[in-house]
């Protein structure tokens, strides 16, 4: 893969400096294992801003073609069942959403990254009018032959490239998807310009304060070497962030949206199985889990 490196020079959250950000290590362009000094590689610094707590790589690295990343046919990668239409698909986030908003019929919905459908799909049954984008050709030709999406739903492309009109959406999702594109911020402030006043922005983001990337990183410390395990910007997932609750808090202010809910998911831990079940429940306990889950409301008086 081809790359370019671009500086950043402040905060993409928060818009603080980057020169006074603390140094975290490096990550190479694959899988480090317990011996990264061993390996032969390319490798980008990781930081973190001192501010909101936004983890990130600088300088960045941008593929020529986007589709390097994205363009690989899911099912080299996902079971066939990964396929199949399930009805519990998302019902988690929809009992929450009912909770944050009064669903009524003929609301339109927009997902970000909407991969095969699926939530297009479980929103439609629920009274929504969806509405998805998806940049991965692979994936974007399967959400129509194989999900029957429809393509005057479903644009192919990047949320940079393509647009909508403005106050359109009452509810937009952008779920395991903003630590992939290069600019949150201003990809936050183009769909808060699709969304009506009070609508409803929902996201799912890796956690900066996960205590296994910490761990992780212990180990590298005692090991001698300065990598660390945050984030993959050269390979799968190829994540560019990692996110604090005051990521948001601090990013609100610059896009006027409260945060109208947060969780913390645990997920799988990639530790010893034995491990679990003492991690997992400090994790729950201290809100350092895998994945942060933010419920965004834009303010009634953004016009955006």
């Amino acid at each position: 893969m081809k790359y370019k490196f671009e500086e950043i020079k402040e905060c993409n959250m928060c818009g603080e400096p980057t020169k006074s950000h603390k140094i975290l290590g490096k990550r190479m362009n694959q899988s480090q294992g317990l011996n990264p000094k061993d390996k032969t590689g390319i490798t980008t610094t990781v930081a973190k801003c001192s501010n909101c707590g936004l983890v990130y790589s600088n300088p960045q690295p941008i593929p020529f073609n986007i589709q390097d990343h994205y363009g690989v046919p899911p099912e080299e990668y996902w079971k066939e069942s990964y396929f199949e239409f399930n009805e519990d698909y998302f019902q988690g986030e929809i009992s929450r959403l009912k909770e944050l908003m009064n669903i009524k019929p003929g609301m339109k919905s927009l997902d970000i990254g909407a991969g095969l459908g699926k939530q297009m799909k479980v929103l439609e049954k629920v009274g929504f009018d969806t509405y998805g984008l998806e940049p991965s050709i692979p994936f974007y030709e399967r959400a129509i032959s194989k999900m029957g999406i429809s393509k005057e739903k479903l644009k192919l492309g990047m949320i940079e490239e393509l647009d909508y009109p403005d106050n359109e959406f009452e509810f937009i999702s952008f779920g395991v998807v903003l630590e992939h594109l290069y600019n949150p911020n201003s990809s936050l402030e183009k769909a808060l310009k699709w969304l009506k006043p009070n609508g409803i922005i929902h996201i799912e983001v890796p956690s900066s304060d996960w205590l296994v990337n910490k761990l992780i990183n212990l180990i590298y410390k005692i090991k001698g070497t300065d990598y660390v395990g945050n984030i993959s910007p050269m390979h799968e997932p190829f994540h560019l962030y990692e996110f604090s609750l005051d990521s948001f808090s601090q990013n609100s202010k610059r896009n006027e949206y409260e945060i109208a809910f947060h969780e913390y998911y645990v997920c799988q831990t990639f530790l010893p199985k034995f491990i679990d079940p003492i991690i997992k429940p400090y994790m729950r306990k201290t809100n350092t889990g895998m994945q942060l889950c933010v419920w965004l409301r834009k303010n009634t008086h953004n016009n955006m």
